[in-house]
């Protein structure tokens, strides 16, 4: 287990390096291009078994207790330690981003991106992936902070070489937010680091704060929050998603929504919610008026882009919906109850599966149509999807419905569990408020179903016409979705898989790790 866990995280790095280098003369295939895609394919899917063996042999009866941990000296002068470990909070999240790469790998195999060669394509995919694994594997807060910004660097290419148009401003625009975010949090990583006397992020979560005072924490909550918030994204500090999502290739935004923006939601439940509890305590009400703010600015974004006449691009319309579904993350964060925690992690994983497909079919309806803008999709009625592409509209409908939170399937769990939490926050936290901050996040699903309905309205239904059918889903399309959509009916017909492993692990966490 602790070599399981240990390979997954470096083994991309050395395919990322392997895929820089000549193809071996029996595995060229029918040309370098098509070996190097292949290659990615190999890798990405060696981590995905790894990560489903290290789960079969994962203790699910003590889910809070750190498993397959290593834990060696790197900075003896720092106490900086190559400590990684995972537990019932990260065991899902890991899955996740091995999945979601394994998709995007094989989608691109059959459907690569217009761009330069395939050969950094799939080296920066698979540095890509080994950074987010590292993010939700390490254990130790400089690890944490390197493995946060290795992934920069990979999404900045991908976007602005293999990008659709505007994919220079919008991948400057992501790289200089998510960098000045990055700078700030690194500060209050050394505070806590320094007043504490250890980077060892189990160690202070033990401590649970007792061993930095009450104004240390606020500083550290504020400036360790800045940078998590960036990348959440949480609204004010959004403004990079939107143009980043709409230019990036279709397996950028997929990877973009579907695991990196979740390492910032889980940077708030790993360090910040045990390591400065009082801190958490001082800002929580601040987080939770922000979350709702985003959560209403993501919904009336969004029914102002799917308006007929307003040339809303569906791409941006599935970003800023993001802005939205993060806010109940947030918010239940800010609960600091078991409830509201859990269903922040729930619904993390819920976002992935669900707009991780969103933006797989999106790209899909463009390839065929030529364009993601909504009045010229829908024309005077509609794009009549269901009559040209009938599999291809009943699944996109399928997308939009989880999205909105249709009980039964995954997207309904995490945010009424949020509102829960919300409901009956921690002690010391004003209910009043929060009531308020429950009543405007409820009324913000009535705008997400309506904006998603819309949506539906506008891409799936409509006159047939005088066109000729469109090529409906294909076998390689079909392989990379069905696992979203199997995962997103088994998450919402039988939550308790997911909140078997995090309950334990977030009773825990917020207990200061005592279980």
């Amino acid at each position: 287990m602790q070599f399981l866990l240990a390979f997954i995280v470096v083994i991309p790095l050395v395919g990322a390096v392997a895929a820089l280098l000549p193809a071996p003369p029996g595995l060229k295939g029918s040309g370098p291009d098509q070996a190097v895609l292949r290659h990615g394919v190999t890798v990405t899917g060696a981590v995905l078994v790894a990560a489903i063996v290290l789960t079969a042999g994962f203790d699910h009866d003590h889910p809070s207790k750190m498993q397959a941990t290593t834990d060696i000296s790197w900075i003896p002068a720092l106490d900086v330690r190559i400590h990684l470990g995972i537990d019932g909070i990260s065991l899902p999240l890991l899955v996740l981003t091995a999945l979601l790469t394994f998709l995007c790998a094989l989608y691109s195999y059959f459907k690569m991106p217009e761009g330069p060669s395939p050969k950094a394509f799939v080296a920066l995919l698979l540095v890509l992936e080994s950074g987010t694994l590292a993010t939700f594997a390490v254990l130790d807060l400089l690890l944490f902070f390197l493995a946060f910004e290795m992934v920069l660097i990979p999404m900045y290419f991908l976007i602005a070489r293999w990008g659709g148009a505007q994919r220079q401003a919008a991948a400057w625009k992501f790289i200089l937010y998510t960098l000045l975010g990055s700078v700030v949090m690194l500060l209050g990583l050394l505070l806590v680091g320094l007043k504490s006397g250890t980077f060892d992020m189990v160690a202070l979560a033990t401590d649970n704060g007792r061993g930095l005072t009450t104004s240390v924490q606020v500083i550290a909550v504020l400036a360790i929050g800045i940078g998590l918030a960036v990348k959440t994204p949480m609204w004010p500090l959004h403004s990079w998603l939107p143009d980043a999502h709409t230019a990036a290739p279709t397996v950028g935004s997929v990877l973009l929504a579907g695991v990196l923006l979740k390492m910032g939601t889980y940077g708030f439940v790993r360090i910040l919610l045990p390591v400065t509890p009082d801190g958490m305590h001082t800002f929580a009400p601040y987080l939770a008026a922000f979350a709702v703010v985003g959560i209403i600015y993501g919904s009336l974004a969004c029914l102002a882009l799917v308006r007929p006449g307003s040339k809303g691009d569906l791409k941006r319309l599935i970003a800023y919906s993001s802005v939205g579904h993060m806010g109940f993350v947030l918010l239940g964060i800010a609960s600091m109850t078991p409830t509201g925690v859990n269903g922040a992690l729930f619904a993390n994983i819920a976002h992935g599966l669900i707009t991780g497909l969103l933006f797989f079919l999106v790209g899909a309806v463009k390839d065929r149509y030529g364009t993601a803008d909504l009045d010229t999709l829908s024309g005077a009625t509609g794009a009549a999807l269901y009559g040209r592409a009938p599999r291809l509209g009943g699944l996109l409908a399928f997308a939009a419905v989880a999205s909105l939170g249709l009980p039964g399937l995954a997207g309904f769990w995490g945010e009424m569990l949020a509102l829960f939490g919300s409901f009956d926050p921690a002690d010391g936290l004003s209910r009043p408020a929060f009531l308020t901050f429950m009543s405007i996040a409820a009324f913000g699903t009535l705008l997400t179903a309506a904006y998603m309905l819309m949506v539906v309205r506008r891409v799936c239904m409509g006159e047939k016409r005088e066109e000729p059918q469109l090529a409906d889903i294909q076998t390689y399309e079909f392989a990379a979705w069905t696992p979203l959509v199997a995962l997103t009916v088994l998450a919402g017909l039988w939550p308790a898989v997911l909140l078997g492993l995090t309950d334990p692990a977030v009773q825990k966490l917020l207990a200061g790790g005592k279980s």
